[in-house]
Formats: C-alpha cells, structure tokens, sequence
C-alpha cells in the first residue's frame, strides 16, 4: 500500500461539483492499493501516516506528528501511485490491486482512520475528483508499506 503524504496548510476534495471533504492544517494523502495488500498492511500504513514526524516542534526541526499537533488527516483514492512507470510512454497497472479489492481496502483503511484520528475525512472512491491543496514547505513523502507477496 503507498500513501504520498503532503503536509498542508489546507486540502480539500470535490465531487461533481460539491465539496466531500476539507481539511485545514495537517496531512493529505493520496493512497494506492497494490495487489497482496491486506488489512495488515493498511493499518501499518495508517500507523506511520499519523506518527510520521513531518510538523516543527518549537525548534524548527521536523519533530512532530499529525497525532502530536492535532491537525487534520484527508485520505485520497488514487490507483494510479500503483502505476508502472519503468518502460515505455504508458503506464501499466498490472501492480494496482482489482477496484473491488482496492475499494474494500480503502474503506477499511478510512474507517480505522476514522476511529484513531479524530477528524479524519477521505475522498471518495472511483469518483473523479478535484483536489485543491497548499503544501506547506514543501513536504512530500511517499511512505510504502510493501504487499506480503511482494520484494521489499
């Protein structure tokens, strides 16, 4: 499972024209589902998502978490992080898990956010969305919890 973490000082997602979510400052996620990812794999993933360190402690050093600063967490459906970009002009996507189990895996995901990190809010799954961010910094991570059956 990958997550593209970007530390923001606000996000937002819209879907057909209405907004389905908004954060202020905190964590926007964008989130792939790769084939072998389980709930194990989801809730390692969720769980270096909200204690990645990325936010300044009073030091000015990348010190602090989503947990620690209370900030908002907006998790994002995006297939294409599972894209395979090493050949040619088109990606393939024969790494990204079937959009049934992708589904599933994402709303699992969602619910434990949910569940661990209050005000936690996601985009929707198989929409077509508009995303609108600042990244503060910049800041981006992509953090990769690999699936079961897959080489590290």
């Amino acid at each position: 499972m990958i997550g593209l973490l970007q530390r923001v000082d606000g996000a937002a997602v819209e879907v057909d024209g209405r907004e389905v979510a908004r954060i202020g400052k905190g964590l926007l996620v964008l989130v792939g589902v790769e084939h072998g990812d389980d709930e194990t794999v989801a809730d390692r993933l969720l769980e270096r998502l909200v204690a990645y360190r990325v936010f300044a402690d009073p030091d000015g050093r990348m010190n602090l978490s989503v947990s620690d600063t209370g900030g908002g967490l907006l998790l994002v459906p995006q297939f294409t992080l599972a894209a395979d970009t090493s050949k040619g002009l088109r990606p393939g996507f024969s790494r990204a898990a079937p959009p049934g189990d992708a589904e599933r895996l994402f709303g699992y995901l969602a619910r434990r956010a949910e569940k661990r990190h209050s005000g936690a809010q996601t985009g929707r799954f198989g929409a077509h969305m508009r995303v609108a961010l600042v990244n503060d910094g910049p800041v981006t991570f992509w953090i990769r919890v690999p699936p079961h059956d897959a080489p590290e």
